[in-house]
């Protein structure tokens, strides 16, 4: 034990108040970020956006589909990108650099700016690249405002959205921000699929 705490005892504890002052700064600050995020996703809703699964050319960086259009993944592709995080571009990057650890479901031989953020599977593996994965649970408590999770919808096909502010009518859980044909929209949806992946990315 350091002596000089047992004859300074005042100094210990303002040691650990600052320490403590630390922590309590960085879990606000990680809190904050995800209840913006969460509310990033709300504000998607307000847009009318039609189901449009087509390829389209986009620029890069900063590239999205047409304004009225959009899949599942541009829902969380924007609102990430209302928070300055540019998906496409940390996507591309890191296949780029790492291609093989992605999925070859498409026959993809190289990376495409255009497409490759834009699909669920990538943005699985990009989020658990990034150390962003969480247990999947059953327990409506774990999913909070900010995550994003994906679903299995059965004969292949996989869907993402991300977890906002709202609950449900009965109190239980937390409703989601996504697009599974009706465009941008917020639904009591977390459960209403197997969940197959549960994130919390913060770049």
């Amino acid at each position: 034990m350091d002596k000089t705490f047992i004859k300074h005892p005042q100094t210990m504890r303002q040691t650990l108040f600052f320490l403590f002052f630390l922590i309590s700064l960085t879990s606000f600050g990680q809190s904050d970020f995800f209840s913006r995020l969460a509310d990033s996703a709300a504000t998607l809703t307000r847009q009318h956006v039609k189901y449009d699964p087509q390829y389209f050319v986009i620029k890069y960086p900063g590239g999205d589909v047409p304004a009225g259009k959009g899949v599942c993944t541009d829902v969380v592709i924007r609102t990430y990108r209302k928070l300055g995080i540019d998906l496409q571009k940390e996507v591309h990057e890191d296949m780029k650099a790492h291609f093989s650890k992605y999925p070859r479901k498409w026959g993809m031989k190289a990376t495409d700016k255009n497409i490759d953020h834009r699909r669920v599977l990538n943005l699985m593996t990009f989020f658990e690249r990034k150390n962003a994965q969480l247990p999947i649970t059953a327990k409506t408590s774990d999913y909070k405002p900010g995550d994003v999770v994906a679903w299995d919808l059965g004969g292949g096909i996989t869907h993402i959205g991300v977890v906002v502010k709202r609950k449900s009518a009965d109190g239980q859980r937390n409703l989601i921000v996504h697009n599974i044909g009706a465009g941008q929209v917020i639904e009591d949806g977390l459960f209403a699929f197997k969940i197959i992946g549960h994130y919390r990315y913060k770049k």
